[in-house]
């Protein structure tokens, strides 16, 4: 069996997979704020599962010391330099490996296209934004730590980072509303256009073959899929040609399957 870990802001989701990719138990709880109050519900938790696993994977929200096996920082919890890797894997028992949650989704989404397209951007769109490039469904090493929500773009005459007026908390914080409650066609096409303008500097610099659409943001796809399209139409040139635009295949389970193909990949 193999063990997943996404840790997320607000919640841990904890699973074991089988070495062919099936769920077969899982439990989350409320992310603790305190990290060693965290490693001690994980314990819980994972002798809940009553598996033994012959590798893990672990999604970290952040900056990861690979070399370590160390988070540097997390995006929404206010743990540094946390020896993720080494704790884990003392309540674990087996060999540990932390990754990026954003980059295993991409993994995830673009190995269930690898037999389309080989080259694979995945934008992850929630409370920020993200991205993963894999290419031949492995991730790129030279961007394995891009943060493309952090891109410094125009906005409202002032130079604004993409996430701070594109992700999912922008949209709550203009509208009112999450991106589920929004039905007004006005408002997609202005939420289109801001995504858009991120999207078209990461068309120019990586030239993907498909871009695929994740996050909370990305779970509707199909509301604002036309608009985002048109709008990416209109910056479209010769030079830099319209990929394919897909909606995320598991926009809400990518982190715990990339946990699983890195796991398995790793493992073999």
């Amino acid at each position: 069996m193999y063990l997943a870990v996404d840790i997320g802001g607000t919640k841990t989701l904890v699973a074991s997979m089988s070495k062919s990719g099936e769920i077969t138990k899982s439990s989350k709880f409320p992310t603790p704020r305190d990290y060693e109050q965290f490693l001690t519900e994980l314990t819980e938790h994972l002798n809940g599962l009553e598996q033994d696993f012959v590798r893990g994977v672990v999604a970290a929200p952040g900056k990861i010391d690979r070399k370590h096996g160390r988070v540097i920082a997390f995006g929404n919890i206010d743990w540094t330099n946390v020896p993720l890797e080494a704790d884990i894997q003392k309540i674990a028992h087996c060999p540990i490996q932390i990754e990026n949650d954003t980059k295993l989704a991409g993994l995830s989404e673009a190995i269930n296209i690898i037999h389309e397209f080989k080259k694979c951007l995945y934008v992850t769109i929630s409370t920020g934004i993200s991205n993963a490039l894999t290419v031949n469904g492995m991730l790129d090493p030279d961007l394995i730590d891009s943060e493309s929500g952090h891109m410094l773009l125009e906005h409202d005459g002032k130079l604004r980072t993409w996430e701070s007026f594109a992700s999912g908390k922008a949209i709550v914080a203009k509208y009112g509303k999450r991106a589920s409650e929004i039905t007004n066609k006005s408002d997609w096409k202005a939420i289109s256009r801001n995504i858009a303008v991120g999207l078209i500097d990461l068309m120019a610099v990586i030239q993907p073959e498909v871009i695929v659409i994740g996050g909370g943001v990305g779970t509707h796809f199909e509301k604002f899929k036309e608009p985002l399209i048109e709008q990416l139409k209109r910056y479209e040139t010769p030079l830099v040609p319209l990929p394919a635009i897909r909606g995320a295949l598991h926009p809400e389970e990518a982190v715990i399957y990339g946990c699983y193909y890195l796991a398995r990949e790793n493992h073999a």
